[in-house]
């Protein structure tokens, strides 16, 4: 062509030693094609430049990590979610259980100290025993406590006889820390139970003195209790008679109280 041309020489994407010239002018003749090849080679040459980029990060980053990461020996215990180097949990120093006190639950009815006593001192000497109580009925409450000497032998017992079968119940039995021990746990336990005389209480309350009102009240339920019981028989169609209350025929007796 007459005018000047400027020259422009541009590298094959795909073939470093392969180069070209290509002219404004025909450029310019063919804008369309002249716009697709500059999009295409900045497409393809943006592509490379991000590729190098991210890996340039990456070795950047597992640089950084393989220089912050623990030593074989000290094995990092997490690595955090959010990134960056793995950390080391402080050591903590494993305490020795120094407790001696058995808490013992659900224990079976007839299970009582001299049992409990019997059973449990195949494991070790037994320093101090409670079997909860009731004050008033002095029944069971099926809890105790045991204290034994060694703090070994109470951790060999807790797992030996939690959850055992005895009698059909399943023994609950926990260690109980030194600072959660009640001041007043042992309070009265050298003081060995005493059954009570329940003949003896009933006998006493028969026994005492009423007055006029108090006694006609009592012959009066004991003849509707009769009553009723005679009436049962009857519907029943059982022939029976049934013998007179004593109590209800004879004198006032002599246990009564008159007032003036």
């Amino acid at each position: 062509s007459s005018h000047k041309t400027q020259q422009h020489r541009f590298v094959c994407p795909y073939s470093c030693d392969r180069h070209f010239p290509l002219c404004s002018s025909s450029v310019s003749l063919f804008p369309a094609a002249g716009s697709f090849f500059f999009s295409f080679v900045n497409s393809e040459m943006g592509a490379k430049g991000r590729k190098k980029s991210i890996t340039k990060k990456l070795k950047k980053g597992a640089s950084e990590l393989s220089a912050s990461s623990v030593s074989k020996d000290k094995a990092a215990d997490f690595l955090p979610l959010e990134g960056g180097p793995a950390r080391k949990l402080p050591d903590t120093e494993v305490r020795e259980s120094k407790a001696t006190i058995l808490y013992i639950g659900r224990i079976p009815h007839g299970f009582y100290e001299n049992e409990m006593e019997g059973f449990f001192k195949q494991f070790g000497t037994i320093k101090r025993l409670r079997l909860a109580r009731n004050k008033k009925t002095g029944k069971s409450k099926h809890f105790g406590f045991i204290e034994f000497e060694s703090p070994e032998v109470v951790k060999v017992v807790a797992d030996t006889m939690h959850n055992y079968l005895l009698f059909e119940h399943l023994l609950q039995v926990r260690l109980i820390p030194p600072e959660h021990v009640h001041p007043r746990l042992w309070k009265g336990v050298n003081r060995w139970y005493k059954p009570l005389d329940w003949v003896k209480i009933e006998r006493k309350h028969q026994d005492k003195e009423r007055t006029l009102e108090e006694h006609n009240k009592l012959v009066g339920e004991i003849l509707k209790r009769d009553k009723k019981r005679r009436k049962r028989i009857e519907a029943a169609g059982i022939d029976y008679e049934c013998p007179e209350m004593v109590g209800a025929i004879q004198a006032a007796p002599k246990k009564i109280r008159f007032t003036d």
